[in-house]
């Protein structure tokens, strides 16, 4: 025979057994985010605030030469013998077929330029994920401050980068950065003694 304790104990156990099959489902999709990384991925930058060390390695040459000739001459001869200017001013009649009087002008013009610009830059800045677009391209921006001896040198550098460009130790080149800015300024009396004076300057602009 089944006496109330044994009842008791089935009701409670079918109870405990309703209410787990209703919080499994809420419980099994707590577990894992169909939006997080694979815990088997490498740890790589994806959110705001994520830092991503861009190596720059950038060098740049530009030349430009231009050359111009130009040229014009013109020739004016009077005479032979007769003619409606001979018969009016006689002495310039001659028995020759040489013209009597002759002009010539001419002007020629000639000029050249060149100019060329080179430019390298090697470093190393851990920037900071700013914002993150819908096709999730990652926005960085990053700046860094030396000073030495009352020497400051600051390299700023912003750009989009793509999360697969990011190699597995969370770096990526600087020529795999879309609209890259990179902005390397020294300000001391070094980078005083490489501006002209104000007097050069002066002449510069006048001449």
């Amino acid at each position: 025979m089944i006496n109330s304790k044994n009842i008791k104990f089935l009701g409670y156990t079918l109870v405990c057994l309703i209410v787990l099959s209703i919080s499994w489902p809420g419980m099994a999709t707590s577990l894992f985010n169909a939006g997080s990384a694979s815990l088997y991925s490498d740890v790589k930058a994806r959110q705001i605030g994520d830092l991503v060390t861009v190596i720059i390695q950038e060098q740049a040459t530009a030349s430009q030469t231009a050359n111009t000739s130009s040229g014009k001459g013109t020739s004016v001869g009077i005479g032979p013998y007769g003619g409606s200017l001979a018969d009016l001013i006689p002495f310039l009649k001659t028995t020759t077929n040489k013209p009597l009087v002759t002009a010539s002008t001419s002007d020629d013009f000639n000029a050249s330029g060149s100019t060329s610009r080179g430019g390298s830059i090697s470093a190393k800045l851990t920037t900071q994920v700013v914002e993150i677009y819908n096709n999730g391209t990652l926005k960085i921006e990053g700046t860094q401050k030396i000073t030495i001896n009352g020497e400051e040198q600051e390299i700023v550098v912003s750009g989009i980068v793509r999360t697969r460009d990011i190699s597995p130790d969370n770096t990526v080149l600087s020529s795999l950065v879309a609209n890259a800015e990179i902005q390397y300024v020294g300000i001391g009396v070094v980078g005083d003694k490489q501006k002209p004076g104000l007097l050069t300057r002066l002449l510069n602009w006048l001449f």
